[in-house]
């Protein structure tokens, strides 16, 4: 083991490199919810590819270490390239974005058994070792809850911007209402809301099904003094496009959810 002395060199050496690295970074954004299942990724992964359309340099950090879904969402399955014998990586380009994820790095189907500590470093080593270059806006798509990884990384990122992402029941408007409390003590300067699973679209008549209920993310966001952003609908087409690796905004785009991703995107601009 090292001595004390040489771990604090290296990690105020990753720090540094952390520093340079936003700094060349206009934007930076976490996308996060307070439990799991809402459609975090889906939003994190269109709204990059909306912000990529609009002309936008766009980075995606998948920062959800043990349940990392972005390669999966995007088609993004190639490992990050190694720049010669340093410890700098280059992201994936996929169809415009620069995408870094942990999956391609681990055997099929093994399960990250980490704990925190080592989760938390491997979010500080994409920030730091990954060659971002300049980008108008990086992404990152946290894991559920409120724990190690989502601290380090709005410690370390200092995002200008929280999108957090609920589904209209109220079990997931509960955990989403600590998601914002979080945002609001870690003093992130712009916190959104987005409700998903805001109605399904009936793939044969085209008319709205209440299956979730709809208006719970705003209600919820106007009472915590939050910006609400908007809701995307449920489309069983756009949802296999993401089991696909095609995102609907670029695949799909006169869709409905296509549609309201633009819209999102065009409010979360408005905001920064």
């Amino acid at each position: 083991m090292k001595p004390e002395n040489d771990r604090s060199g290296e990690i105020q050496e990753q720090n540094k490199r952390i520093r340079e690295a936003l700094n060349q970074i206009q934007h930076r954004i976490v996308v996060f919810s307070g439990k799991g299942g809402v459609g975090k990724t889906t939003v994190a992964v269109n709204l990059a590819y909306t912000l990529v359309k609009q002309g936008h340099a766009v980075g995606l950090l998948d920062a959800d270490i043990t349940g990392p879904n972005v390669p999966k969402m995007t088609g993004a399955n190639s490992s990050p390239s190694v720049l010669g014998d340093t410890h700098h990586m280059i992201p994936q380009i996929k169809d415009g974005l620069s995408v870094i994820s942990i999956d391609p790095l681990v055997p099929n189907d093994a399960p990250v058994i980490w704990r925190g500590p080592l989760r938390s470093g491997a979010i500080r080593q994409f920030l730091a070792d990954v060659i971002w270059g300049k980008l108008d806006f990086l992404l990152a798509d946290l894991p559920p809850g409120t724990g190690d990884e989502v601290l380090t990384a709005v410690q370390e990122m200092r995002p200008d911007m929280a999108i957090v992402v609920t589904t209209p029941q109220e079990v997931s408007l509960t955990d989403c209402r600590r998601a914002v409390n979080m945002a609001k003590k870690m003093e992130i300067p712009v916190i959104g809301v987005v409700e998903n699973m805001a109605g399904l679209i009936c793939p044969h008549c085209g008319k709205d099904i209440d299956l979730f209920g709809t208006g719970g993310g705003e209600d919820m966001a106007r009472l915590m003094e939050v910006h609400f952003l908007g809701r995307i609908p449920l489309e069983v087409e756009n949802r296999l496009a993401g089991d696909r690796g095609t995102p609907p905004v670029l695949h799909r785009p006169e869709s409905r959810t296509s549609k309201a991703f633009v819209h999102i995107t065009g409010q979360m601009k408005g905001l920064l």
